[in-house]
């Protein structure tokens, strides 16, 4: 599934489709990095997962929702996620748009309703996708076993902001995957979850499980049919 926009010069571009056909939305996602204090890089990935589910499941995002109309366009076509920076001022327009924002421990990360293609709000459109790159300070924690986890391909280099997307979407897979009660019980907890590098033998087992994996289109970065992903819900191990 694609999560950034493809230029129409992409050596990486797909043969049409079904979903290709379909009018394309993009579902927006801004991180907060301010010169002196960026987010860290693995919880921002988090953060932004999290609010990849939180957008899904807004009472605004079903049914008759003043966003459902947007949600339902976006899922149509193939699922985009684009991730943009901001700070400061840029920042602050961000937050007046209608959306979600979303905070981590160190990472602010806003969400907004899906958008066509060429019709991004003008206050996100002149935000920059390039350049979102950030660091870990330290190791990240071990993960709760109990705690789903995104585990990333540990052979592939992605930038924060592809990353982050790439997470959003990894969570979206793992969340249409659950029945209702582990739906509810993921909800009703504040969808606690972990993102982390897998090491090489241990991604080889996760690619031959069948829990849900994101494939991504190739717009950009990465060859398509590239795996970035695995999300390892515990209900569904």
């Amino acid at each position: 599934m694609s999560t950034d926009q493809k230029p129409a010069d992409s050596p990486f571009r797909h043969a049409p489709s079904d979903r290709d056909t379909a009018p394309q939305f993009v579902l927006p996602l801004v991180v907060r990095i301010e010169r002196s204090a960026p987010p860290a890089r693995t919880d921002a990935l988090e953060t932004a997962a999290r609010a990849v589910l939180l957008m899904l499941t807004d009472e605004r995002s079903a049914g008759e929702g003043e966003w459902a109309g947007a949600m339902r366009s976006w899922q149509d076509g193939r699922i985009r996620k684009v991730v943009r920076r901001a700070r400061g001022a840029e920042w602050r327009r961000a937050e007046a748009l209608p959306g979600l924002t979303v905070t981590g421990a160190s990472a602010e990360v806003r969400v907004f309703p899906p958008v066509p293609l060429d019709g991004w709000p003008k206050d996100l459109a002149r935000l920059q996708v390039s350049g979102t790159d950030l660091d870990d300070p330290q190791a990240p924690a071990p993960v709760d076993p109990a705690v789903p986890v995104l585990w990333l391909n540990p052979d592939l280099d992605m930038s924060a902001g592809k990353a982050m997307a790439q997470a959003g979407h990894a969570a979206q897979l793992a969340w249409w995957e659950l029945g209702g009660d582990d739906r509810a019980a993921w909800h009703a907890e504040g969808y606690p979850l972990a993102v982390r590098t897998a090491g090489p033998s241990q991604w080889e087992a996760l690619l031959a499980s069948r829990l849900p994996r994101v494939r991504d289109a190739g717009f950009t970065e990465i060859a398509p049919g590239s795996c970035t992903l695995v999300a390892e819900h515990p209900a569904l191990r």
